[in-house]
Formats: C-alpha cells, structure tokens, sequence
C-alpha cells in the first residue's frame, strides 16, 4: 500500500498575473520508476527544457539535488512529482528550498489521454506533460507542506498496523478455506476464532483428523485448559465429536499439501498478535504525545485504535482544511454529482485515498455503539431509504463537520455541548431524537 499525502484535493483561484513567479529559480518535473528516473527542467524565463535521467540509487538522487543548488543558489525550485511515490517524496523532503507539487497519478494519465489518443506512454513524455501542468496549471495545484514529525510518524504507524489487521483477516480466511477442503471437523475442535493462540496452536499439532484422534484424550483435555478453555461441557462436546469423526476425504495428496498449507498459515496468524501489540504499543506512546491528543481522544467510538488514525487524518496544520467540507472531498465521504443534459445522479467518490475514507467509516460504525444522537441518525437515513454503508457514510460527513469544529476551535468533543446545539438552533433532527431516543449500546 502506497503512503497516502494528506493533501486536499481542492481549486485554488487563478492568478491575477499568470506565468512563473520570481520566487522560482526553476521547474522541475520528475517520472520516477523503478530502475531510471526521467526529469525536466526549466530554468526560470528560459524556453529550453532540459530533459535528464537519474539512476535509481539515493546517491544519484543527492548529487542532482546538490548540483541544483549550486546552479540556482538562491530562490525556490518547485518540483512536480506523483504522490504516490513515498519513498521520492521521503528524499526531497529534507531539502527545504524545493517547493514539491504531488499530484494523483491519474492526473499525469488523463492529461496524457488527452493529447495522446493512441495511447502511447513513454517515461520522457510523461515528465515533459508533467512539466506542462506545473508551469500553465499551477493554480489547480496544492503545494505539499509535511506536518510535525509526530503526526507524520503517526499516519505511518497506523497505516501499517492497519495492513497487518488485514493480514490477520486474509490468512484466517485462507486458513478456514484450507480446513475446510480437507478437515472440517477443526473447526469446532480448535474453536471457530482461527486467529485465537488455540486455535493456531491445534492446527500447528495436529493438522489433520488422523493426528488429532491418535492423541490421548487426558492429553487433548491438558490441552484445551492450558489455552484457557475449562468449560467441561464444550470439552466433552469436542471430546465426542473427535471420537466420531470421519475424514472428509482419503486422498493422500490433498491430506498432505492442504495440512501443511494449513500448519504454515497458523504459523503466520500466531506470529500476528504480537506484531499487532507491538505497534499499538508505539502508536499509543506516540499519540499521548500528540498536540491534538486531547481532542480525537474525545470522540465516542474512536478508542485506542481510532483516534490515532484521526490525529493522522487530520494532522496539525489548520490551514490545509479551511472547512469541513475540503476534508469531506480529500477523503471521499462527499459524494459526487454528475450531470449531463437533463440527467443528475449522485454517487460515492471513487478516486480518493482509501485508507483515509476507511478511517471515517469505521469511526462512524464505531460510534453507534457509543453515541446515542449516532444511532438516531443512522436510522433516520435507513428509513430513508438509503443503504447500510450509505448511510454510515452520511454518518461520517456529519461527524467529519463536528470534528473540524473541534480541531479548528482545539476543543475536546462535548456531547452535552452538541446537543445543547441542536436544541438551541430548533433542529428538526433534535426533535426527532427527543421523540423517540436511542440508546447506545456502548458502556
């Protein structure tokens, strides 16, 4: 998974006075793949690009960096560059007098479509395009500024604990679905958590019916109360159901690929958790020490897992999101209108960072259990007539417009406070929540 930038996808106003600032000494464009870089550059009021490779080495990379400023020692150099592309943006970033300009890459693509119908690509013909959109479009265009390290770090953090949670639910799937073609039956003998430390350490033992049944019953009863598993009844009930089992299938070649599939993927899902406690460890060192702390720590329904992922979305920096609303459109929970001749039709966003969209859907699932008002809406959508994952998307953007109020404002969430809003301002959504309240499921 590639690392998102937190850059809102909003419309600057053109300038007054089109054209390159004095404040640029050059302009660079930079395509950068894996085994050579292709860049442009355009020394400021000059007409002649000057295209060039870099070899794909940390080395090259700083030489350039190091012979661009001795050409043009004073000014800034803006540098348009693919967002997606972490580990170029992580080796400009300590150089504070390059102005980086990430786009999507599917920016680069269409305005590449639009002049090359064919559909020719070419690393040289991307950058020069690239170059194209930096010097004539640079007004539609965002500039990067990194936030503080903690909520950089942070934003890392909780992406790749995220993907290893993934993990844990890609290989327990792989791991039911092995069982499943071969030995069923472990299922209910290991426990149906396949990602619990017994349920990995039964099938890493005993991976197939025939193992299991040649171990000793009073073995099998240690077994299980080691792993925590002392109620005498679901013994006895596994204890029966081993003893009657019948294998699924003979065939020697599928017992013996499919147990040893089974036998390494338990190793891998064992090895999950404490990877998991690992990061949530660091994660939440790092966040205590976060400036907005205090603020994502308020919400009902973020917990430890969450809230992190919220200071991460959010970061420090209250000028990158002047309203809610640029955040609702960065992470996709605005929907989208469409219109053409009489026809208009509302859709979810597609082309936003995934990763930033999850953490406001699962916040706002996350929240009916904790928030009375939450669920209250939740269902007015559904009666609406709107699906289950719209209407927590509906959810999300409402949340997302308190949650801007709070950073923008520093102020811990007040539920008493909210709801003092909604009646003070005579909202038809206040009066539908005192008519028929919803309680929370939450503690």
């Amino acid at each position: 998974m590639n690392t998102t930038i937190n850059t809102p996808q909003t419309h600057a106003q053109p300038n007054a006075a089109p054209g390159p600032e004095p404040d640029f000494a050059a302009f660079v464009a930079i395509d950068w793949a894996d085994q050579k870089h292709d860049l442009v550059l355009l020394p400021a009021g000059s007409k002649t690009k000057e295209p060039l490779t870099l070899e794909h080495t940390p080395e090259a990379l700083s030489d350039w960096v190091a012979k661009l400023y001795q050409r043009f020692p004073t000014g800034k150099i803006a540098v348009i560059l693919e967002q997606s592309r972490g580990s170029l943006l992580y080796a400009l970033l300590p150089h504070e007098r390059l102005q980086l300009y990430p786009i999507n890459p599917k920016t680069s693509a269409k305005f590449r479509e639009a002049f090359y119908t064919s559909g020719a690509k070419d690393d040289p013909l991307d950058a020069d395009l690239m170059l194209d959109i930096l010097l004539h479009h640079r007004d539609r265009l965002k500039a990067w500024q990194p936030d503080e390290p903690i909520t950089r770090q942070l934003q890392l953090l909780v992406e790749a604990r995220r993907r290893f949670v993934a993990d844990q639910v890609r290989l327990t799937n792989r791991l039911r679905n092995t069982l499943k073609s071969y030995f069923p039956q472990a299922l209910d003998l290991a426990g149906d958590d396949l990602a619990s430390p017994m349920a990995c350490a039964f099938i890493q033992k005993w991976p197939t019916l025939e193992a299991a049944q040649q171990i000793k019953t009073h073995l099998l009863r240690k077994f299980y109360y080691a792993h925590q598993c002392r109620s005498e009844d679901l013994i006895q009930q596994r204890l029966q159901l081993l003893a009657k089992a019948k294998p699924l299938t003979t065939d020697t070649a599928i017992v013996a690929a499919q147990s040893l599939l089974a036998q390494t993927t338990a190793r891998e899902v064992a090895a999950l958790p404490a990877i998991l406690a690992e990061y949530e460890h660091r994660i939440k060192d790092l966040f205590t020490q976060h400036a907005d702390f205090t603020i994502w720590d308020s919400f009902p329904g973020a917990g430890p897992a969450l809230a992190p992922r919220l200071a991460a979305a959010w970061g420090t920096q209250r000028d990158r999101f002047p309203d809610s609303q640029a955040m609702a459109c960065h992470s996709g929970i605005a929907p989208v209108k469409e219109a053409s001749g009489k026809s208009v039709w509302i859709h979810m966003r597609w082309a936003c960072p995934k990763f930033l969209r999850q953490t406001f859907h699962e916040m706002a699932k996350s929240s009916l259990q904790f928030c009375a008002w939450a669920m209250c809406y939740y269902q007015m959508q559904i009666q609406r007539g709107k699906g289950r994952q719209a209407a927590i998307r509906a959810l999300a953007f409402k949340w997302q417009r308190i949650m801007w109020r709070c950073w923008h404002d520093h102020v811990p969430y007040d539920d008493v406070k909210y709801l003092a809003s909604l009646k003070r301002n005579a909202s038809d959504f206040y009066t539908r929540l005192v008519a028929a309240p919803v309680k929370s499921t939450g503690e």
